[in-house]
């Protein structure tokens, strides 16, 4: 297929910054050999997105959504491509940034499959839920408020990012490996009927039992998957470059085993992966996990 690797180094959405570079990180850990040894194609924005220096830039009148003005504007700009490359038939491979960008993301697919009638579900593998609304969020940090505005939840100028509206249905969302919730995105996330295999849901199923229930829950309820996948779903022991690490994360075989079995669904359309923050990798590790992951999806096989 054809691969379109798109970059969005946007480091507005939380409080420890350095995820606007782990689109380099992930390109200089061979992301395009990696993903062209597997036989596809591989489409490569060569255009710098420009986005203002963090410490340079307005903070904004709203506490509780910090940045907001140029999330906003990046996300709407990140919309455009991620539609345009879904229209096309390619495969938008999107590359963090925070997770913050998942706005423009969701935004995009929404407008490329929304017209054809298509049930777009989210895998969101993550040790967060990024539920939370500006009235709920402890932080005001937007990359804790992105999945909820996707969904319609939240203040007007997220969810109506690109378009009018919520982005998807949340009952299409489903969580693997949650472990830190706020109060209020728990209550919110409950309410909205979004489904959740917690790390304690791991342990007491069992990974492949769990594997099995979100495939066939996509099988159910979804013609095409976006993933969307933060580094910090790791337990930080084996990936460090990540801004909010939690402990008792997923190991590296599971991530690799998920990719694999979503990879054999047949239903993946599009990823993101997100929180790759190099100042606080070591070796460039946490990049490296992420280029196999993508490759998993994409097809790698180990036998």
């Amino acid at each position: 297929m054809d691969v379109h690797i798109i970059e969005m180094p946007l480091d507005f959405g939380g409080r420890r910054h350095g995820s606007d570079m782990g689109p380099s990180a992930i390109r200089l850990a061979g992301i395009t050999d990696k993903i062209e040894s597997l036989g596809h194609s591989v489409i490569t924005d060569r255009a710098r997105r420009e986005i203002e220096a963090q410490e340079y830039a307005d903070v904004g009148s709203n506490p509780k959504a910090k940045y907001l003005e140029p999330i906003v504007a990046a996300c709407t700009s990140l919309a455009a491509d991620v539609e345009t490359a879904a229209v096309k038939g390619e495969f938008p491979l999107i590359l963090g940034g925070d997770h913050s960008i998942v706005l423009g993301t969701l935004a995009g697919l929404h407008a490329a499959y929304s017209p054809k009638k298509l049930r777009l579900g989210v895998l969101y593998v993550d040790a967060h839920g990024d539920f939370n609304t500006a009235d709920s969020s402890p932080t005001g940090n937007i990359h804790g408020e992105c999945l909820a505005a996707s969904a319609g939840y939240g203040l007007p100028e997220l969810v109506n990012l690109y378009s009018e509206g919520p982005k998807l249905d949340p009952r299409n969302i489903c969580y693997v490996g949650i472990r830190d919730l706020d109060a209020g995105e728990k209550k919110l996330m409950k309410e909205a009927g979004v489904t959740v295999f917690t790390v304690s849901d791991i342990d007491r199923q069992g990974f492949p039992d769990v594997v099995k229930k979100v495939k066939l829950f996509f099988k159910t309820k979804c013609d095409v998957v976006h993933i969307s996948f933060d580094m910090d779903a790791f337990d930080p022991s084996i990936a460090p470059g990540t801004g909010v690490p939690v402990p008792g994360g997923l190991s590296y075989r599971e991530g690799l085993l998920l990719m694999e079995e979503m990879a054999g669904l047949g239903m993946v359309r599009s990823m993101e992966i997100v929180e790759v923050n190099p100042i606080l990798d070591v070796r460039n590790e946490t990049a490296r996990m992420a280029v196999s992951l993508a490759a998993r999806l994409l097809g790698e096989k180990l036998f």
